[in-house]
């Protein structure tokens, strides 16, 4: 396990990580996909390069609590374009968009109290990822942001055959059955902000204790002077609200993930 502080701030660093997220041939093809877990029906987005051949590695995503929005699609494009199959698995069911906080804190709490519930629905969009015909089955990864970063970790207790897992923002870190994480077999990679008040140093420590604990292969990064859902654009800028972008962050965090992919999903 290895656990960084990182000055998100430090400029003069950053921006040659800010390398070009597609190649010129890249001919970048997106679809919803509408999927059925029981009798309710889901609409997830597909993202992948039309230009590639044969099978490639996939990624599943799950979104925030408000569900799939631009900041989950932006990012399953940018993956396409890097080679990867990417899915944004649908949590919530079809149409449904809670707006936040009240809204949305009701809909993310229903699944946060009822972890086998958000399993199901986690393991769901893995499965539309996998029936995918372009994707290597043996290459595949899951990531998530905040509400969606801890369906990508629930997704890894049930010892889905997963190789990573890559965690923005996560929210509610502590497990109700901490005896799952023993079943983790991906290497699980956690990108947070120094500043987020959704998951206090106490937390953080008590979250890496477990993994730790479950001898689960991790890297806990610490990003200063960054708050809650700092890779989504559209959070403003204002840190006092405990949820703000930012920029050096969200690259910073973007290059450690694909690092990871780079030496794992091959």
């Amino acid at each position: 396990m290895r656990t960084e502080s990182i000055a998100a701030l430090a400029l003069g660093t950053v921006f040659a990580l800010a390398i070009a997220t597609h190649p010129s041939h890249a001919a970048l093809k997106t679809q919803t996909v509408d999927y059925k877990i029981g009798n309710d029906t889901f609409e997830g987005y597909l993202a992948y390069d039309d230009s590639k051949q044969g099978k490639r590695p996939g990624i599943v995503i799950y979104p925030s609590w408000v569900g799939i929005g631009d900041n989950e699609r932006e990012h399953a494009d940018r993956l396409a374009k890097l080679g990867y199959v990417a899915f944004v698995a649908d949590i919530y069911g079809k149409g449904v968009h809670p707006k936040p906080p009240q809204e949305s804190g009701m809909m993310m709490g229903k699944y946060i109290n009822d972890r086998n519930l958000y399993r199901v629905h986690a393991k769901a969009g893995l499965d539309q990822l996998l029936a995918n015909p372009m994707v290597d089955p043996k290459n595949v990864a899951a990531m998530g942001y905040c509400f969606g970063a801890v369906g990508a970790v629930e997704l890894a207790r049930t010892g889905a055959p997963i190789k990573d897992v890559v965690a923005f923002h996560i929210s509610n870190v502590a497990s109700p059955t901490p005896a799952d994480d023993a079943n983790i077999k991906a290497h699980v990679l956690v990108l947070q902000g120094e500043d987020d008040p959704n998951t206090p140093p106490e937390k953080r420590d008590a979250f890496q204790k477990a993994m730790e604990d479950a001898n689960v292969d991790l890297e806990y990064v610490n990003y200063s002077h960054t708050a809650h859902c700092y890779t989504d654009a559209k959070a403003g800028s204002d840190m006092s609200h405990g949820c703000a972008y930012n920029p050096v962050s969200e690259k910073r965090s973007w290059q450690a993930m694909r690092d990871l992919f780079q030496a794992t999903l091959r």
